[in-house]
C-alpha cells in the first residue's frame, strides 16, 4: 500500500511538472500572489482553469506566453482552481464570477482599470493565440506585433486615427515614403496601410467598421483557401491599428 502511494505521489508530481512546462512563460498565480503581481504590469492576461489543464485551448493560450516573452509590459499568468480538497484558488474564481463549467476563462487586467475585461468569442474555434493577442492589443496600451503588421506603420496608423484631416494627409505622405524603404516582404502590408488611409479620407472613419464587418463575414463563411484566409486575417490585424478605442 505504501509503495502504491509513493507511485501515485510520483505520478502527480510528474503531471504537475509536465503541465507547467507545456505553458512556458506562464506564471502560476494563487490567492496569495495574485493581487501583488497584477498591479506591477501594464497588462496581465490570466487564464482560470482546472488545476491540470490540457487540450487545444490550453495549447493556444501557451502560444501567447511564448510569443510575448520579450514584452516587459505584459504578463501571462494562470490560476489553477480546485474543486476538491482545500479548494485552492476557488475564492479567486468566485471573486470574478467564474464558474467551473465555463473553464477556461481568460481575463485581462489593465493598469488603471478597476475591473478586468473578459475574453469572449462567438465560436470555440476563435480561442486561438492570435485572437487572444488581438484582444490584448485592442484593450490595452501594450504593443503586440500581429501577423501582417509592421510596427512603424502601426504607429503611423495610431497617429492617423486621432489626427485632423490636414494632418492625415501628411501622415499618408509619410506612410508612402516609408513604404519605399521597406524590404520586399513587407511591401504588401504597407499597401494595405496606405489603401486604408486613402479609404478613410474618402469615406470617413466608418470605413473601418464596414471593412471589418465585411472581412468577418468572409472568414465566417469558411469558403476561403488557407492562403486567402491568412491574407484576410492579416488585413483585419492591420485594420485594428486604425480602430477607435475607449481612452485607456
Amino acid at each position: 500500500m505504501m509503495q502504491l502511494k509513493s507511485v501515485l505521489v510520483l505520478v502527480i508530481a510528474i503531471l504537475h511538472i509536465s503541465m507547467s512546462e507545456d505553458c512556458k512563460g506562464c506564471l502560476p498565480l494563487d490567492s496569495y500572489s495574485f493581487h501583488k503581481v497584477i498591479s506591477k504590469f501594464k497588462a496581465v492576461l490570466v487564464k482560470f482553469d482546472v488545476a491540470f489543464p490540457y487540450g487545444g485551448k490550453h495549447e493556444q493560450y501557451a502560444t501567447v506566453a511564448a510569443d510575448t516573452k520579450d514584452s516587459q509590459d505584459l504578463l501571462v499568468g494562470t490560476v489553477g482552481v480546485k474543486d476538491f480538497g482545500n479548494k485552492e484558488n476557488s475564492d479567486l474564481a468566485q471573486r470574478y464570477n467564474i464558474k467551473k463549467e465555463d473553464f477556461p476563462v481568460v481575463l485581462l487586467f489593465v493598469q488603471g482599470k478597476s475591473e478586468p475585461i473578459r475574453f469572449t468569442t462567438e465560436k470555440n474555434s476563435e480561442f486561438t493565440g492570435e485572437y487572444l493577442k488581438r484582444f490584448i492589443r485592442f484593450n490595452s496600451k501594450v504593443y503586440l506585433g500581429l501577423p501582417g503588421c509592421v510596427e512603424r506603420l502601426d504607429k503611423l496608423a495610431e497617429e492617423f486615427k486621432v489626427a485632423g484631416e490636414q494632418e492625415r494627409q501628411e501622415i499618408l505622405k509619410k506612410t508612402k515614403i516609408f513604404e519605399e524603404t521597406l524590404p520586399e516582404e513587407q511591401r504588401e502590408a504597407a499597401k494595405v496601410y496606405v489603401k486604408t488611409m486613402e479609404k478613410i479620407l474618402e469615406r470617413g472613419d466608418v470605413f473601418i467598421q464596414t471593412e471589418e464587418t465585411r472581412i468577418q463575414g468572409l472568414l465566417y463563411r469558411g469558403k476561403l483557401s488557407e492562403q486567402k484566409k491568412r491574407t484576410m486575417e492579416e488585413r483585419r490585424n492591420i485594420l485594428q491599428s486604425f480602430s477607435a478605442r475607449d481612452e485607456l
